[in-house]
């Protein structure tokens, strides 16, 4: 394990333990950093304006689509830091 695929999941365990929960638009964009780090661009069909959360998500993964991995795990990694 590189040592940013390490940093990464110590972030994403981190991320449990936030002393505040995060505003709804920075847990989309922790969501979404956290996919593209982990899996890449956003694939599947956009769920429909009846599921708004799933869609709220695609979305936010959609607009990280073409960051490299790397470059999503260690914004995501940035992005805890700074929520502690």
């Amino acid at each position: 394990m590189s040592d940013l695929q390490a940093r990464f999941e110590k972030a994403r365990e981190e991320s449990k333990n936030l002393p505040e929960r995060p505003d709804n638009m920075t847990l989309l964009q922790l969501y979404a950093l956290y996919k593209q780090g982990s899996v890449g661009d956003v694939e599947g069909k956009r769920p429909g304006f009846t599921d708004m959360v799933e869609r709220a998500k695609y979305d936010a993964w959609a607009m990280a689509k073409g960051k490299s991995k790397e470059e999503a795990m260690q914004a995501y990694i940035d992005l805890i830091e700074s929520l502690k």
